[in-house]
């Protein structure tokens, strides 16, 4: 909400009509009769060698998929093969204008892209710069295993090229030394240090990884444009709109300060082979008819959207080279739609029966790497020997390191016999860092200026004085300002780090948590986004695995849905899926509410907790929300950190000194008990802390039962030691969330704690959770969210009878049974 931007009724009223800029459709129609002479003889046979060499490996992974047989070579794949035969020249024009400060993301049919990527790095790079990438990657195991069987051992780019095709052949057969150690397979492989980052088998997935991508190159002076090479299909997923609207946002043209402002270096890149899998897209599945023409949705730009015959190498070039040089200039972002064609079905399996015999066969007559022979042999460029030879020496290079990729004594799997954690070790690396750059952090002032900070800095740190009387909630420092303190702190440290979301900045965010913080944090750091929570997320993870640290705000819980699949499939996955090469240093904060009724007062903790590869903290005192955050704030992993509505104003009740001003650490995944006990212990999850703490009171002052209180504070990773210890003491235990009861990870706990106490239990653990129904409106939440009458009441009619207490809530057994059979 910037108040330097008027929206002016005269203008937004005036009568008139929206006039487009015509959108060029495949105005390049050079050939290489044409440009032969603005190339290199090497390069333009390049081009060959290298749609030959995609070409070849993909009519082996066919064969293998197929009929288990490759040039006499027997192995029987069984993965994914989603093959780009036909592809080839957009993959060979695009890797010709990239180098490695390039990033390009992929899809899950990136055979191609991966291949010419990695050839043209090998040969703009130097040989020392080679030798170094080599070696150091994985502490070079597998550069010493290629050595074993390579022909180019004194050759740094041969012995390069031999690497590559070893190392994606064995990543796509599951083998350790593949190039992200077997766990990626053919859909996710990726190489960093040639510029080549995460393919993503989410259709258009990469859509938002690369506009987080371009977003880190600006704000941290990196060099280089992102690529997000997504198909035709892609275009009809609310991901990819998302991501495109983020990228486009007018406030990195007009309200970020001129070091920042410009259009984001991202091309959206839609491989337009006319299918999304077997739907066509042009005229069954979409309506678009050319894709180019959204471009025009986006921005008065349009994108900069232009049609490109993907068929044509050097049309690819130009456009490609022309969109870079923009990008450079700060201008974009850009689309192109990249018409191409695919020979073969969508995957090595697909029978092909939604097109015709004849559709196909006239797409071969176009098809680039035919034509591009036939083009150098008559030019006199190559003669037909040389490239008969070419093809041969392809076949054979091939043909070697498949002997040595699929043979299984020399290219094991991962040995999860004798490691069954194996893969489990990679999903978190548990490094802390202060800050991700060495770079001074662009802020606004000294902190000690910030008027919010300087208010908070006169609250007394407790919720009681030291006569335990009650402190007045504005004179307290609270739950939310112990949350601005962690950032704020953070901010004045890494150089790298952004804050973004819905209405975070000027706003501070629908709580007024950040309220304050953009006098001392500038726009580029803190900034607002579309209501967009797909985008949101997503950027946050192409920010982070380029190097930097996000913290991308989700204003409530209930809105997760509208960004499941980033959560759950990209953020959770990465570090897992690319054997711990990539970090995600991501802090996604997701505030709990309450008050305003079934779409925004649900706890969906056990939907993250189901999901591996999250942290997951969810503290409930003003004390934990800083520690814990501050401990979030440092690490590499991703962490999501809850935060409860219900509790933004109650000051700190436990810890004996309050909250600490300066900054200190909680390792997530410690729980706390923060009342001793003897006889019975409830262990709670989030805000029903509280309800528990009057439970345990009333049961001493009615029954003199001393009761323990336990408060997880985190959900993952997750220490049971202390609970245990409880549970052997007082052997009882009843389990409080606010998550719905049935399928809840209150449950999940109940069933470990079983597992691991169950000689200490004298009763089964009770879980209580909120009603499994649609959450009320704030009148009716007593009836909805577990209360301490409900904890006293379970206690009473399944652990232990409570003398003269009369239970108005029913947690029978028959209740039980009567509440599961309606579903409720």
């Amino acid at each position: 909400m910037p108040k330097s931007q008027l929206i002016d009724p005269k203008k937004e009223l005036a009568k008139g009509e929206l006039i487009l800029t015509p959108i060029p459709l495949n105005q390049y129609d050079k050939t290489l009769k044409d440009v032969k002479d603005d190339f290199k003889r090497e390069d333009l046979i390049n081009f060959y060698k290298d749609m030959r060499y995609i070409r070849e490996f993909e009519m082996m992974i066919q064969g293998l998929r197929t009929v288990r047989n490759y040039n006499g070579v027997e192995y029987a794949y069984i993965g994914p093969a989603h093959l780009s035969i036909g592809q080839e020249g957009y993959a060979v024009g695009q890797a010709y204008v990239l180098d490695h400060n390039d990033f390009s993301f992929g899809t899950h049919r990136s055979h191609s892209e991966v291949l010419a990527r990695s050839f043209s790095a090998i040969r703009k790079m130097s040989e020392k710069e080679l030798e170094k990438v080599l070696s150091n990657f994985k502490d070079g195991m597998l550069l010493s295993k290629v050595q074993e069987f390579s022909n180019n051992k004194g050759n740094i780019r041969g012995l390069a090229v031999d690497f590559i095709l070893y190392g994606f052949m064995c990543e796509i057969f599951g083998r350790k030394y593949g190039l992200t150690g077997g766990l990626g397979n053919s859909m996710h492989a990726f190489f960093a240090p040639f510029g080549l980052y995460p393919q993503n088998a989410i259709v258009g997935g990469s859509a938002g990884l690369a506009t987080g991508a371009a977003l880190f190159k600006r704000l941290n002076d990196k060099n280089g444009i992102c690529v997000a090479n997504i198909g035709d299909g892609s275009l009809s997923t609310g991901h990819v709109w998302e991501a495109i609207n983020f990228a486009s946002m007018g406030q990195f043209r007009l309200l970020w300060e001129e070091r920042y402002k410009g259009g984001l270096p991202v091309i959206y890149n839609f491989l337009n082979n006319g299918y999304g899998m077997t739907g066509q897209t042009n005229c069954e599945t979409m309506g678009y008819q050319v894709l180019a023409r959204v471009g025009a949705a986006f921005n008065p730009e349009q994108l900069y959207a232009e049609r490109v015959n993907g068929l044509n190498i050097f049309a690819v070039i130009d456009a490609f080279s022309r969109k870079k040089k923009m990008a450079q200039q700060k201008v974009g972002p850009f689309l192109i739609d990249m018409v191409t064609y695919r020979l073969c079905g969508h995957s090595a399996i697909d029978q092909n029966a939604y097109r015709t015999s004849d559709e196909v066969e006239i797409w071969a007559k176009y098809e680039t790497l035919a034509n591009y022979r036939g083009e150098l042999v008559k030019l006199g460029i190559a003669d037909k020997k040389m490239l008969d030879k070419m093809d041969d020496e392809i076949i054979d290079r091939i043909t070697g390191v498949l002997v040595k990729a699929s043979d299984i004594k020399f290219s094991p799997r991962m040995d999860l016999g004798s490691d069954p954690n194996a893969i489990a070790k990679l999903m978190y690396n548990n490094k802390q860092v202060k800050a991700m750059d060495s770079r001074k952090p662009e802020v606004i002032g000294n902190k000690e200026d910030n008027v919010r900070l300087k208010k908070i800095s006169t609250k007394s740190r407790k919720a009681f004085n030291d006569d335990g009387k009650p402190v007045s909630p504005i004179m307290t420092c609270s739950y939310r300002d112990a949350i601005y303190e962690a950032l704020i702190d953070k901010f004045y440290e890494d150089p790298t780090m952004v804050l973004f979301g819905e209405d975070v900045r000027e706003h501070g965010n629908a709580f007024g948590v950040l309220q304050g913080l953009y006098e001392s944090i500038p726009r580029h750091r803190l900034f607002n986004t579309p209501i967009a929570e797909a985008s949101i997320i997503s950027a946050a993870v192409g920010y982070a695995l380029s190097g930097g640290r996000a913290v991308p705000e989700i204003m409530w819980c209930d809105f997760v849905g509208r960004c499941a699949d980033e959560l759950f499939n990209q953020l959770a996955k990465w570090q897992g899926m690319s054997s711990g090469l990539i970090s995600l240093p991501v802090v996604v904060r997701i505030m709990i509410g309450a008050k305003y009724g079934a779409q925004h007062s649900q706890d969906w903790t056990s939907l993250f907790a189901h999901i591996p590869g999250l942290k997951i903290v969810y503290p409930a005192t003003p004390y934990d929300a800083k520690g814990l955050l501050c401990s979030a704030l440092e690490s590499t992993d991703p962490v999501v950190y809850f935060e409860s509505q219900s509790l933004l104003d109650i000051g700190e009740q436990f810890a004996p000194n309050g909250v600490p001003k300066e900054s200190y650490y909680i390792p997530i995944g410690e729980p706390e008990i923060k009342r001793h006990g003897k006889d019975i212990t409830i262990f709670t999850v989030g805000a029903c802390l509280y309800q528990a703490i009057d439970a345990s009171i009333v049961l001493m002052k009615n029954w003199g039962i001393s009761a323990e209180v336990i408060d997880a504070r985190s959900i993952v990773p997750f220490n049971y030691d202390p609970v245990l210890e409880s549970v052997k003491k007082t052997g009882k235990i009843v389990i409080v969330s606010d998550a719905c009861e049935r399928g809840s990870l209150g449950k999940n706990f109940s069933s470990n704690i079983t597992e691991m106490a169950f000689d200490d239990l004298d009763a089964p653990p009770v879980v209580l959770g909120s009603k499994n129904s649609v959450s009320p409106c704030l009148e009716l939440e007593k009836f909805f969210y577990p209360q301490s009458e409900w904890i006293i009441d379970a206690i009473h009619q399944k652990i232990m009878p409570l003398d003269g207490h009369f239970p108005k809530f029913d947690f029978t057994r028959m209740e039980k049974v009567r509440k599961e059979k309606l579903g409720i």
